[in-house]
């Protein structure tokens, strides 16, 4: 299994447009982040994780000429922002699409051209297929969704194989640890240093969820430009986890 990192940024990038802080005008690449998305290629099959309006630069700077499906975590526009584009890779099939019942909702209400029951070519085409808290299938690659809780707002992880891609996290119940265990790569949120955020883990957070799940391996994702420069934050890391930045690309066991 490959995991791509298509975009590590949170939902206003870095740079933040207008800022003019460190981090905002760093030189060094891996603090320029797209949108938070990934993609998983597993068993022939190319699974992306959220689509958000970075979705066509993503696509075009990673060569990423497949795409079979879409796991939805949540309905917010950095996340969902980008399923217009979802164009190209759904002209010959219908893009199956699997997310909770009120995102699908949310979808279906803010792109109701996508949905006429007359066929029009040239528009996005899309298979939604709701998700519970059950595990499904793709393709013969077993699923799992993971509950999250982003502040208030329930939303889902995605656990494929020994990888749980979990972002906008801020608690994880109790009873979904269970799904945790067993991990070669956690992926998990951790939007700054500090933990104040109502909605969004900080670091000191991330870290606690990553001690009880015990991973072999950790990236962080869903950074914000307030969490400082890449150089800086990832040396003073604990062994094993590290910060993930655009594009970058691991090998999952």
């Amino acid at each position: 299994m490959k995991l791509t990192f298509l975009g590590t940024g949170t939902s206003t990038g870095v740079p933040e447009i207008g800022c003019q802080c460190e981090v905002c005008r760093s030189n060094d690449t891996r603090d320029k982040r797209l949108r938070c998305s990934a993609i998983i290629e597993t068993k022939g099959q190319n699974i992306l994780i959220d689509c958000g309006p970075d979705f066509r630069t993503q696509m075009l700077e990673n060569k990423i000429k497949s795409i079979d499906a879409v796991l939805i975590t949540h309905e917010h526009y950095d996340h969902v922002g980008g399923l217009d584009d979802i164009r190209p890779f759904s002209f010959d099939k219908d893009m199956p699409i699997h997310a909770e019942p009120n995102v699908i909702d949310a979808i279906q209400t803010r792109m109701p051209y996508a949905f006429r029951e007359d066929y029009l070519a040239g528009l996005p085409h899309f298979n939604l297929q709701p998700v519970d808290l059950t595990p499904f299938e793709i393709a013969g690659i077993e699923v799992t969704p993971i509950r999250l809780m982003h502040g208030k707002l329930p939303i889902v992880g995605y656990r494929i194989g020994s990888m749980a891609y979990l972002t906008d996290v801020k608690t994880i119940p109790e009873g979904e640890f269970g799904k945790l265990t067993n991990l070669d790569v956690l992926v998990i949120e951790s939007l700054r240093l500090d933990s104040k955020h109502n909605t969004h883990a900080g670091l000191d957070e991330a870290l606690s969820f990553v001690s009880r799940i015990n991973p072999r391996h950790t990236y962080l994702t869903h950074i914000s430009h307030k969490f400082g420069k890449h150089g800086e934050i990832e040396s003073r890391l604990p062994k094993n986890i590290f910060l993930a930045y655009d594009n970058l690309q691991i090998e999952v066991k």
